[in-house]
């Protein structure tokens, strides 16, 4: 997965911010999560959804009953979203294995050949 340049700066600036500074760039979205809960559940608004449009990042959070208990666990989400796109994978090099290697490999195959063919056995199945 690559992540474009503008994206992951974009993330870097967001985690810079503060909690409130974080929710103001952020498009906020409450809704009438489903689940278990009972009533209270069921008839208030307590499910979050946060969009944090630089980077199109999108996280939900419907677990509690309160909606501010919700918006905080979306934030800590968004927050681990955000730190999963500033991450910059390591270039790899493909290489060769070494003389040494290739010498031990052959010889664990040749008493492994020879230990085989002291068995004896039939030979034909």
């Amino acid at each position: 997965m690559t992540i474009s340049p503008t994206r992951r700066q974009a993330a870097l600036d967001a985690l810079a911010l503060d909690d409130e500074a974080l929710l103001k760039t952020c498009e906020v979205d409450y809704f009438i999560a489903s689940g278990p809960g009972g009533q209270h559940r069921n008839t208030t608004a307590s499910g979050v959804r946060l969009t944090h449009a630089a980077t199109e990042l999108s996280v939900t959070a419907t677990e509690r009953r309160s909606q501010v208990q919700n918006k905080g666990a979306a934030l800590e989400r968004l927050r681990e979203g955000l730190r999963v796109l500033t991450f910059v994978p390591k270039v790899r090099r493909a290489t060769r294995p070494t003389a040494g290697s290739k010498r031990r490999r052959l010889e664990g195959k040749r008493r492994t050949s020879e230990k085989k063919s002291q068995r004896g056995g039939k030979g034909d199945w």
